[in-house]
């Protein structure tokens, strides 16, 4: 039998194993309990556009736990800034791009604030953010008198309501598909090249397809109700871009060394604490980002924009196989932990399932998914 499929490669995996056949489990269970209500393609859409506000904040929210802290305020800045935009939009009549750029700048000086803080008075992120929670939510409410705001104009409200027509749909489907064939054949050549092991070329070909099915399959559900959504196009480019970021750039190496091990960054000329501070402001940029996807969304802001958010961004990052340590965390299992977590909130929505049972699910899911973390690092220490 291939070495590839022995005990090792499959313990190497099993996060990934994990995830994936979770995912399936729960399409499983909510297509039963809603008679096939939940994957139908006008609610796999609805889905998909939930998932663009959870993914954007859970892939800022990867790179701070992957630093080894954490972002308790990322909620209340998304309320805060999509308020902010809908004041913008509403009240004082901006328009859609002076909007968008201002908000942004906003998040980013908040994530400065917040930076400052942990990196330069070594208070630490968890108090920092804690407050950051409190003051938002209270500017948040504030500006908006506890009332929402709304309409949004109609070329801000595409950006979360807005889908691509099917034609654009499958021409992004097929580039897609392009450079994933590329990409994993560029991947093993590189390898080959240094003599790094890799997979058997049957495994990368099967790889190939199982993802180039994927792509299709998604872009033809999508064009069977209306298109692809603009926030899940949105969070496919941010999910590129970050993934480059992580994996290609020194910025991204550096976050991962100071999550591994601060002492030894320091000691190897990594400027730390700019680097957090930057890390923030990112955080920051992102937050308001999602608060402008949600805020087009719903078409208004609400005085609840934002609320518990956090916490699906951290249960996201930890099923998505984030070390809640610091030094381990991938951008697909992100993203992956995004929609898982979207989909038990839309699953459950569909069974009208009371609210109260909502939250005790998603804590039981928070629950197993570190402690599952914990025993794969055990198993590999051992």
């Amino acid at each position: 039998m291939n070495k590839y499929f022995n005990k090792q490669y499959i313990k190497q995996n099993a996060k990934s194993y994990i995830m994936i056949l979770s995912l399936f489990f729960i399409g499983i269970v909510f297509s039963v309990l809603t008679d096939g209500i939940f994957i139908s393609s006008r609610n796999l859409s609805n889905l998909a556009r939930q998932t663009a506000v959870v993914g954007v904040i859970s892939i800022a929210m990867m790179f701070v736990i992957i630093a080894g802290h954490i972002d308790l305020s990322i909620g209340s800045v998304l309320g805060c800034c999509g308020t902010i935009a809908a004041v913008l939009q509403v009240w004082l009549g901006w328009s859609t791009p002076s909007t968008i750029i201002a908000v942004v700048l906003i998040g980013v000086l908040i994530g400065a604030w917040q930076g400052f803080w942990v990196s330069y008075r070594n208070v630490p992120a968890f108090i920092v953010t804690l407050g950051g929670l409190l003051i938002f939510k209270g500017v948040k409410l504030g500006i908006s008198k506890s009332m929402s705001i709304s309409p949004m104009q109609p070329s801000f409200s595409i950006i979360g309501q807005g889908y691509l027509p099917a034609s654009v749909g499958w021409i992004i489907a097929f580039i897609a598909i392009v450079v994933i064939v590329i990409s994993t054949l560029k991947s093993r050549k590189s390898k080959e090249k240094y003599n790094i092991e890799t997979s058997s070329m049957t495994i990368d070909i099967l790889k190939m397809i199982m993802l180039s099915f994927f792509v299709f399959l998604t872009t033809f559900i999508f064009n069977s109700y209306q298109g692809i959504p603009v926030p899940v196009l949105i969070l496919i480019s941010l999910g590129i871009l970050f993934y480059f970021i992580a994996n290609n750039t020194t910025y991204g190496r550096s976050i991962y060394s100071i999550g591994g091990n601060l002492e030894a960054s320091t000691l190897a000329g990594i400027k730390t604490k700019r680097i957090v501070m930057y890390m923030f402001m990112l955080t920051g940029a992102l937050a308001a980002f999602a608060g402008i996807i949600l805020t087009a969304r719903l078409d208004a802001a609400t005085s609840a924009a934002g609320d518990s958010m956090e916490l699906d961004a951290i249960a996201a990052c930890v099923v998505g196989g984030v070390s809640m340590v610091g030094g381990v965390g991938k951008i697909s299992g992100v993203l992956i932990g995004a929609l898982i977590m979207a989909a038990l909130d839309n699953g459950m929505s569909l069974i009208n399932l009371e609210n109260f049972w909502q939250f005790i699910v998603k804590g039981l899911v928070l629950i197993v998914a570190v402690w599952a973390d914990m025993s794969l690092n055990n198993d590999k220490k051992c």
